[in-house]
């Protein structure tokens, strides 16, 4: 799959792919996936477009706060020969026209009391300021059908509220997978599968180990980029 980046400002890294396997493992007992997605800060429109790939009957939404990014995810829409509905604005105002199945997100999860990058564009794409936790499950809360999922990542050192705040709002996490940069290492981001009124216990699935002792990229990582498999273009598109 071919996709646009801009040139300046925040692009998509690891954790979009890692996100995605994980995605695709909760969902990989369903077949034909006949169901309404929104991806949530869709940014240039990755994690959507792969999810459209592998299931042709999804129906796609995107939710972007910011005009340069949803002009990049016109044209990766265009060129992978894909449609969605485009929502432009601040998650938590957006008014949807319908309710969804799923919703998935790489949602800006950097504390905002840490130092920041200058970069406007970054700033929105990585601290949690910009879209609260709080505010992103309180809104699928009430956007997702009464038995909808809710798949995203997030920085494994807040879980505490992390699991406070889906609690709050009757989303039961019935997935969770821990990401470590090397097997001695603490983890990084936790990839969360909550659904709501539901009463299953909790899968904790085997951790994601990116980089051995000695600094080599694991077999589990190069063959989630194997599956993405994203050909990325750095670009930058004044008038798309």
């Amino acid at each position: 799959m071919l996709l646009y980046q801009p040139q300046d400002g925040y692009r998509y890294n690891s954790d979009t792919h890692i996100l995605y396997s994980f995605i695709s493992q909760v969902l990989s007992k369903y077949k034909n996936l006949n169901i309404s997605v929104l991806d949530v800060g869709a940014g240039v429109g990755v994690l959507g477009l792969l999810l459209k790939r592998d299931h042709d009957k999804l129906r796609l939404s995107c939710s972007e706060i910011q005009e340069a990014y949803i002009k990049y995810l016109k044209i990766n829409l265009n060129i992978n020969n894909q449609i969605a509905n485009i929502y432009s604005g601040d998650f938590g105002f957006v008014c949807f026209q319908h309710k969804f199945d799923l919703i998935i997100s790489n949602p800006p999860f950097y504390d905002k009391n840490v130092l920041k990058s200058s970069n406007k564009t970054k700033q929105i794409a990585r601290y949690n300021d910009s879209l609260p936790l709080t505010v992103l499950v309180k809104k699928a809360n009430d956007v997702l059908t009464d038995d909808g999922k809710l798949i995203f990542c997030y920085d494994a050192k807040q879980i505490d509220e992390l699991f406070d705040v889906l609690g709050s709002y009757r989303f039961n996490i019935e997935a969770v997978q821990f990401v470590h940069s090397k097997p001695d290492k603490n983890a990084k981001i936790v990839l969360v599968y909550a659904r709501k009124n539901s009463n299953s216990k909790t899968d904790v699935y085997a951790p994601i180990i990116s980089f051995d002792t000695d600094g080599n990229t694991t077999k589990k990582i190069k063959d989630i980029y194997s599956k993405s498999n994203i050909q990325s273009i750095k670009a930058q598109f004044d008038n798309p």
